[in-house]
């Protein structure tokens, strides 16, 4: 039986400045930190000879983020404008109470938006949500959700959604 998501990674050239920006200023907590080299079995587990990381587990509400920072092999650059529907990963979403105010604290904070926040009538009445970017690239959705009975609502998780259970 799947329990749910546990927790969603990402690699960067630089996991301090991650850890940061995260805990800073998307109120991720550090659960813990560690590295690894010379491990046999990690490298099976990710099937990459030699590996040598950095890592980082972050808690917010109900998700972890962990980090990596691969100190070996050497990672190439990244693409911090990676099109959204390149496929892989798009983003993760969060889910906060004042989607106004959060684009305007994390847009000072250094994090960048596709655009401005959409008003509630252009998506319904229901939820508002926008794009943004880390200081990686990485794409991060916040959303407001103003309807109790949403099925995205974050207070319904755990309900039954009337799928079969393996």
């Amino acid at each position: 039986m799947i329990n749910g998501v546990h927790h969603v990674a990402m690699a960067t050239q630089d996991i301090d400045r991650i850890v940061a920006f995260y805990s800073q200023h998307l109120g991720f907590e550090v659960i813990s930190e560690g590295q690894w080299a010379d491990r046999p079995i990690i490298d099976d587990i990710i099937d990459v000879r030699e590996s040598a990381a950095r890592t980082a587990m972050l808690r917010a509400g109900n998700v972890y983020v962990e980090v990596f920072q691969y100190l070996n092999p050497e990672p190439g650059a990244g693409d911090p404008e990676r099109p959204v529907y390149n496929p892989g990963y798009t983003h993760f979403c969060l889910d906060v109470t004042d989607i106004d105010a959060e684009y305007e604290r994390l847009g000072a904070a250094g994090m960048t938006f596709h655009g401005p926040p959409p008003t509630r009538e252009q998506l319904g009445g229901k939820i508002r949500a926008l794009y943004g970017r880390d200081p990686d690239g990485n794409v991060i959705e916040l959303q407001e959700i103003f309807d109790p009975e949403h099925p995205f609502n974050l207070d319904r998780l755990g309900e039954s959604t009337g799928a079969p259970q393996q």
